[in-house]
C-alpha cells in the first residue's frame, strides 16, 4: 500500500519535469543569436534608409534568417515606416491590392560606401518637415524612434530580434509610468485603457465576446499611444499572421508565427491627428446610408413572418422609432444562403412583408454564413462548383461544417469568388429586395476541428489561442488550407472577414447603385473600407453592458467608426432593469441594434412598460440628433475621426481622461454619461474643464476650470447627455422613422464658451448616393460660428462652403437656442436680425428667455432660415 503513494509522486515529478524540459526546448529553439548592421544607405533627401543586417551568430543552427532587409521610410512629415524582412527569400506580406500602400524603393548613397567591417555605430532618418525621427543602431541591431520636437522616444527596440521562418519576436521599451495605451483588438475588456501584464492573441475566432481577455473575431495589432501633456502617436504592425502581443507596462512585445516585421508610426501629436494619419493608411471608414442611424431590430428565433409582423407593430403601437427590420437564419431552407423556409418565411408572405416596410420608409437586412452547404440541388452550391472558387485543401475543396452541414467555403483571395458572390446576392435581391446584408461566421467559424496536415497546423510557437493555446485550426479552417494564387490559410487566415465585407460591399453597390450597408463580425486592419461591425456574441449581464463602452471606442481607433453591441445582451435572459439601461446606453451606440438569442426571453423594448418609456425619450433624441452624427459620419469618412470618442480625443492635456471609460463623447462635445449598474441611485460621472449643459433641458450642469467628477443622481429613463460650451448642433425633429424626421425642420443648439463663443457642422446629402461629399456627389456642407460682442450682442452666421444638394434651397431652420447667456435675469426685450434686418416685428417669429444653472438661454421661434443660404443672425438683449 505504501508503494502506491510514491509511484505516484515518482510519476507526477516526471510529468513536471518533462513539462519543464519541453518547455525549456521550446524557448531554446525560438531563441535568436541576435543581428549586427553590416551596411547602411541613406539616400539624399534624408527620408528613406536601407540596411543589410547579418544573424550574430550561427544562424543555420540557430534557425535564425541570415540576412534581413531593413527599410525605412518617412512615407509623409507624420508616417513612418520601417520594415523588416528577409534579404535573399520572398516571404508573405499583406497583399497591394488589400491595403494599397507604397512599395519599397530603392536607395542611393548619398556619401561613399561605408566599409562592411565597420559599419557606423549609427545612423539617423529625419527631415526638418517630420516631427519622426528613425535612429538604427548597429552592433548589436536595434532602432528608435523618437520625436523631434520633444526628445521623447516613442519606440526603443531591444537587440533581441528574433526572425525565422514561422516565428518573429521583437521587444520595445515604453515609459511605464506615462504611456496610456489604446487598441490592439478585438478582445472583450475590463478597461480601454490597456492594463500592464496583459496579453493580446490575434487570430480571428468564433468565441463569444462575452468572454473576456480572449481573442475574438477580428485582428487589429494597432494601438495609440497617449502622453502627458497630451501628445499621442500610434503603432501599426502590418501583419495577417496570428500573433500575440505582450503588454507588460514597461515595454511591448511581439510574437509573430509568421510574415515580415512591418511597422508603421503615426506621429499625431493629437489623437484625433493619429486616427486621421492612420485612416490616410489603411483606407478611409465608409460612408454609411442615412436610415443605418436609425433603430435597428432583430432576434435569433423569430418564428415566422408574422412574428415579425407583430414586432413591427408593436413598434408602431408603442411609438418607438423602427428603422430597420432583421431576421436571422431563421428565414433559410435548411440553413442554406440565398433561400427561404417554405414554410415559415415563403416568398409569398416575405416579399409583401419587405414591400410594406418600404412603403412605410422602413428597411430590412438579411444574414448570410460564408459556408455553402454541399448539395447538388442548391443552384448556390452547383454554381459555386461550376466556377470553382471554393477553398482548397490537399488539392481538393476543404470540407468544413456549419449550421446546414458539410460546407464549402468561398475563397474570396479568388477573383472570381467575389464575382459569384456578388451574382448570388443579385440573384437573390430579386426574390427580397434586401437593403442591406449582415455577414456572420466569417472568421472563419468551422464546428469541425480539422486534423493536422503538415507543419503549418503546428507551429513551433503556439499562441494563446482562446486563451490556453489551443491548437490554431480548433473551430476554423486548418492553416495548411490553401487560397487561390498558392497562398496558405496559415498566412491569410485573419483576411477572410475583410476580404467578404469587400465583396458584399462591391457587390451591393453594383446591384442597388446605392451606398452599401454591410455589417461583419469579423474584422481587419482597413474593414472600414466596406463594413460597419457590432461587438458580436454578448450577454445580458451588466458587465457585458459596461464593457461594450470599451469595444465601441478600441473600433473607433481601428477605423470602424460605425460600431455597436447587442442591446440588452444576444446570450441568457435579460430583465427589465438591465434592458431598460442598455436602451438607455445603446440609444447612443453608432450602430444601434436590439438582439437576442434563440431560447432566451423575448426583449423587444415594447414588453415593458419601463423599457418602452426609456427606448421613445433616448431614442427620442437620438433622432433628434440625427444630423449632428450624420455630419460625424461625412467627418469619418473624410478623416477617418470616431463617431465615440473617448474623452481624451477633446481633451489630450487633461490626464483624467485617460482613465474614463464609462462615458464617451459623440463628435467633439456631446458627452453620455450612462448608468451603468445594477440597481444605481447615482452617476459618477467626468467633466472636463469648460461649460456643460444639459441636452434635455439646456440647463447649466457643470462650470469647471480644471475638470471635475460629479455625482449625478440617476435618471429614470435616460442616461446623462450634456453638450460641451463651444458646439453648435444641428437637430430636427423626432419622428418614427430617418425619412420622416429628414422632412423636419432644423433647429440650432448653440452652447456658448465662456469666452462667447461656438462652432459646429452640418452635412447634408440624399443619406445614400455611393460618394458622400466626393466630386461626383450632390451634398451641402455648412459651418456655423457664434460669437459675443464687446457690447454683448449675439453673432450667429453661417457659411456655406458647398451647395450642390438641392433639397437644402428649401430646407430651413426654424428655430435657434442659445445657451449659456452671462445675465441669468431675462431681459426686457429681445431684438433679433437677420441680415441686418430687425424681424422681431414680424408676428411669426418668437423668442423667449430662460434662466437655468445661473445662466440664461434664449430661444428664438419661427423663423425661416435657408439651409443652402449664407445668414447672420444677431440678439440683441435690452434690461
Amino acid at each position: 500500500m505504501g508503494t502506491r503513494p510514491t509511484l505516484l509522486l515518482c510519476f507526477c515529478l516526471f510529468l513536471c519535469l518533462a513539462s519543464r524540459s519541453c518547455s525549456q526546448s521550446q524557448e531554446q529553439q525560438l531563441a535568436g543569436g541576435g543581428y549586427r548592421v553590416a551596411a547602411v544607405k541613406v539616400d539624399r533627401g534624408g527620408r528613406r534608409l536601407r540596411a543589410e543586417v547579418a544573424a550574430a551568430g550561427a544562424g543555420v543552427s540557430t534557425g535564425d534568417v541570415d540576412r534581413l532587409d531593413v527599410y525605412a521610410s518617412l512615407e509623409t512629415d507624420t508616417r513612418l515606416r520601417v520594415r523588416i524582412t528577409d534579404a535573399d527569400h520572398p516571404r508573405w506580406e499583406v497583399p497591394q491590392d488589400i491595403i494599397p500602400r507604397p512599395a519599397p524603393e530603392d536607395v542611393y548613397l548619398d556619401a561613399p560606401r561605408q566599409d562592411s567591417s565597420s559599419p557606423p555605430r549609427t545612423r539617423v532618418l529625419s527631415t526638418a518637415g517630420s516631427d519622426l525621427v528613425f535612429t538604427i543602431h548597429a552592433s548589436p541591431f536595434r532602432f528608435t524612434v523618437s520625436r523631434r520636437s520633444t526628445g521623447d522616444v516613442l519606440f526603443d527596440t531591444s537587440p533581441s530580434l528574433v526572425f525565422k521562418d514561422r516565428y518573429l519576436e521583437l521587444t520595445s521599451a515604453l515609459p511605464a509610468d506615462r504611456a496610456s495605451l489604446y487598441g490592439l483588438g478585438e478582445q472583450t475588456k475590463r478597461a480601454f485603457r490597456l492594463r500592464h501584464n496583459d496579453t493580446f492573441t490575434l487570430w480571428t475566432a468564433d468565441i463569444a465576446a462575452s468572454n473576456v481577455d480572449l481573442n475574438l473575431y477580428g485582428s487589429h495589432p494597432f494601438y495609440m499611444d497617449v502622453r502627458p501633456p497630451g501628445t499621442a502617436h500610434g503603432v501599426l504592425l502590418l501583419n495577417s499572421n496570428g500573433m500575440d502581443v505582450l503588454y507588460g507596462g514597461s515595454h511591448v512585445t511581439y510574437k509573430v508565427i509568421g510574415g515580415v516585421l512591418d511597422f508603421y508610426f503615426f506621429a499625431g501629436p493629437s489623437p484625433l491627428a493619429v486616427v486621421d494619419q492612420y485612416t490616410q493608411l489603411v483606407g478611409r471608414p465608409a460612408p454609411m446610408p442615412y436610415w443605418s442611424f436609425g433603430f435597428h431590430q432583430c432576434r435569433y428565433g423569430y418564428l415566422n413572418v408574422d412574428d415579425l409582423k407583430g414586432v413591427v407593430a408593436g413598434y408602431a403601437k408603442a411609438k418607438i422609432p423602427l428603422e430597420v427590420m432583421w431576421t436571422d437564419i431563421d428565414y433559410m431552407n435548411k440553413f442554406q444562403d440565398f433561400t427561404l423556409n417554405p414554410a415559415n418565411f415563403s416568398f409569398a408572405e416575405l416579399r409583401p412583408f419587405v414591400d410594406r416596410l418600404h412603403q412605410n420608409g422602413q428597411k430590412y437586412v438579411l444574414i448570410l454564413d460564408p459556408g455553402i452547404s454541399i448539395d447538388p440541388n442548391y443552384g448556390t452550391f452547383v454554381r459555386g462548383m461550376q466556377q470553382d472558387i471554393f477553398l482548397k485543401r490537399n488539392g481538393t475543396n476543404f470540407l468544413g461544417n456549419v449550421w446546414p452541414g458539410d460546407v464549402y467555403f468561398p475563397d474570396f483571395m479568388n477573383p472570381h469568388a467575389a464575382e459569384f458572390w456578388a451574382q448570388e446576392i443579385s440573384i437573390f435581391r430579386r426574390t427580397i429586395p434586401v437593403d442591406g446584408l449582415w455577414i456572420d461566421m466569417n472568421e472563419i467559424s468551422n464546428f469541425y476541428n480539422p486534423e493536422p496536415m503538415n507543419a503549418l497546423d503546428d507551429p513551433p510557437y503556439r499562441i494563446n489561442n482562446s486563451g490556453n493555446h489551443r491548437p490554431i485550426n480548433n473551430k476554423t479552417t486548418p492553416a495548411s488550407a490553401m487560397h487561390y494564387g498558392g497562398v496558405s490559410e496559415y498566412d491569410a487566415h485573419n483576411l477572410f472577414g475583410l476580404l467578404e465585407s469587400r465583396a458584399t460591399n462591391h457587390a451591393l453597390l453594383r446591384d442597388t447603385g446605392r451606398r452599401p450597408f454591410v455589417l461583419s463580425r469579423s474584422t481587419f486592419v482597413g474593414s472600414g473600407r466596406y463594413t460597419a461591425h457590432w461587438t458580436g456574441d454578448n450577454n445580458a449581464s451588466w458587465a457585458d453592458l459596461r464593457y461594450s463602452i470599451n469595444t465601441i471606442l478600441s473600433f473607433g481607433l481601428f477605423g470602424v467608426p460605425m460600431i455597436g453591441a447587442d442591446i440588452c445582451g444576444f446570450g441568457g435572459d435579460t430583465t427589465e432593469e438591465l434592458c431598460g439601461r442598455w436602451i438607455q446606453l445603446g440609444a447612443f451606440y453608432p450602430f444601434a441594434r436590439d438582439h437576442s438569442a434563440i431560447g432566451t426571453v423575448r426583449r423587444e423594448p415594447y414588453l415593458w412598460a419601463s423599457v418602452a418609456a426609456s427606448a421613445r425619450k433616448s431614442l427620442g433624441l437620438r433622432y433628434r440628433l440625427l444630423p449632428y452624427m450624420y455630419t460625424l459620419m461625412h467627418e469619418a469618412h473624410t478623416t477617418g475621426a470616431p463617431i465615440a470618442r473617448p474623452l481624451f480625443f477633446s481633451y489630450p492635456e487633461d490626464v483624467a481622461t485617460y482613465g474614463v471609460d464609462r462615458q464617451f463623447l459623440l463628435g467633439r462635445g456631446v458627452l453620455v454619461s450612462p448608468v451603468l449598474e445594477q440597481g444605481a441611485t447615482t452617476v459618477d460621472a467626468y467633466f472636463p474643464a469648460g461649460r456643460w449643459f444639459c441636452l434635455y433641458d439646456h440647463s447649466l450642469a457643470v462650470d469647471t476650470r480644471s475638470g471635475e467628477r460629479v455625482k449625478l443622481p440617476a435618471l429614470p429613463d435616460s442616461p446623462y447627455v450634456h453638450v460641451a460650451g463651444g458646439s453648435i448642433l444641428p437637430l430636427q425633429q423626432s419622428a418614427m422613422t430617418t425619412a420622416q424626421a429628414r422632412r423636419t425642420p432644423f433647429h440650432l443648439l448653440v452652447a456658448l464658451a465662456e469666452d462667447g463663443t461656438a462652432a459646429g457642422n452640418l452635412f447634408l446629402d440624399d443619406g445614400e448616393l455611393p460618394e458622400m461629399g466626393g466630386a461626383r456627389s450632390e451634398f451641402s456642407l455648412v459651418k456655423f460660428s457664434c460669437a459675443t460682442q464687446s457690447d454683448g450682442m449675439i453673432r450667429l452666421r453661417s457659411q456655406v462652403v458647398h451647395n450642390s444638394y438641392a433639397p437644402s434651397r428649401t430646407l430651413v431652420i426654424s428655430k435657434v437656442v442659445l445657451m449659456g447667456l452671462q445675465s441669468p435675469e431675462p431681459p426686457r426685450n429681445i431684438a433679433v436680425y437677420v441680415n441686418g434686418a430687425e424681424v422681431q416685428a414680424n408676428r411669426a417669429v418668437s423668442t423667449s428667455y430662460r434662466s437655468r444653472g445661473g445662466l440664461g438661454a434664449a430661444h428664438v421661434g419661427g423663423l425661416s432660415l435657408v439651409v443652402g443660404e449664407e445668414f447672420e443672425l444677431k440678439l440683441a438683449m435690452s434690461y
